[in-house]
């Protein structure tokens, strides 16, 4: 680490999850304030976790990300300590920068738990920074954030790994002709064209389907959650599933959930519940790779993504025809995304 490195922290920020059934109302509660979702969805989306016990994974994957990064900051003598705050539920962001100021931290780098720039998927995460600092106070400590890494090879190569494994389960005879169905978190149309979301998701997704050398593959989308009259990304996997079916061209497949970095309840559930009950119901043999979760490529990429911000001179690491993503986004880009008004009732 640079003698002269203006940074005393880290702290890791994610979205944030439920350990307990009563936990649940009050953290979907947090998700959708101020957001135009009907109650009776938010319902819907309880029973998800309540199908779990209300126990969302997220949480136990953050910590242990955060062994794992530990054991390999320390591997090459970086010595900054880590924190962890959340955007939904406890340990919340404000609570961790305050303890930061507590503990005198003045400047600090944030590991943000999504690769893909978007609204929900970076801006925001800033936006609830700079909120978490103003909150804590004018002795809160400046947090700067790590940049998207959709296509660091770090994360690649991880996925890499988890398609060749995933692809493996498959009897012999049935993978060169399998389907690879990459799977990602629908956003609002609105969302998607004023961001890079879907065109970095597809150079991932090429990235990781040429290197396994598989052309029989898609990206399609999942979890969408917003009112019937906002246009979201399409199409979701299950109907995606029913269309290859219909058309007699899925016998086996492969979902590869490269938007998540963990098995968030969406993965769990919309990928491990409701896809795979669905190609039993088709007859179809399905395999879920798994995330990149603390696979050991990707907890080198973040420490060479905090190597970067350490020491300037450091290559910036990248792989394929995107260039590596900025350290600070430009001020306009990824904009909240203007929410439908609900109809007045008739």
């Amino acid at each position: 680490m640079p003698e002269e490195s203006p940074y005393d922290s880290i702290v890791l920020v994610s979205f944030g999850g439920p350990e307990k059934r009563e936990d649940v109302l009050p953290f979907l509660e947090n998700v959708l304030r101020g957001k135009n979702v009907p109650r009776e969805r938010m319902l819907e989306v309880a029973e998800h976790y309540y199908h779990f016990d209300g126990e969302s994974p997220i949480n136990d994957h953050n910590r242990a990300f955060l062994k794992a990064l530990r054991t390999e900051l320390d591997g090459v003598g970086i010595d900054l300590p880590l924190y962890w705050g959340n955007r939904n539920w406890h340990p919340l962001l404000p609570d961790t920068l305050r303890q930061m100021t507590n503990d005198g931290k003045k400047r600090s780098l944030a590991f943000v738990t999504s690769a893909f720039g978007s609204y929900s998927g970076c801006r925001q995460y800033r936006e609830d920074i700079a909120r978490a600092r103003e909150e804590v106070g004018g002795q809160a400590p400046q947090v700067d954030k790590l940049r998207n890494f959709f296509n660091h090879p770090g994360f690649i190569n991880a996925m890499i790994d988890r398609v060749k494994t995933a692809l493996a389960e498959l009897p012999e005879n049935a993978r060169g002709d399998a389907k690879i169905l990459f799977t990602a978190h629908s956003v609002p149309l609105s969302m998607a064209k004023t961001s890079p979301y879907v065109e970095r998701l597809q150079e991932a997704s090429r990235l990781v389907a040429e290197a396994v050398r598989h052309e029989h593959w898609e990206l399609v989308w999942q979890s969408r959650s917003g009112p019937p009259q906002q246009p979201w990304l399409e199409p979701d996997i299950c109907d995606r599933m029913r269309e290859l079916h219909e058309a007699g061209d899925l016998d086996s497949l492969v979902v590869v959930p490269i938007g998540f970095l963990s098995d968030h309840m969406e993965v769990l559930f919309d990928l491990d519940t409701e896809a795979r009950d669905l190609a039993a119901e088709l007859g179809v043999e399905m395999v879920r790779a798994g995330t990149v979760g603390v696979h050991p490529q990707f907890v080198q990429g973040v420490r060479e993504l905090i190597e970067e911000r350490l020491n300037p001179n450091k290559e910036r690491a990248v792989v394929g025809r995107m260039p590596a993503c900025e350290d600070q986004c430009p001020a306009d880009c990824c904009p909240k995304p203007v929410r439908p008004q609900a109809r007045p009732a008739t």
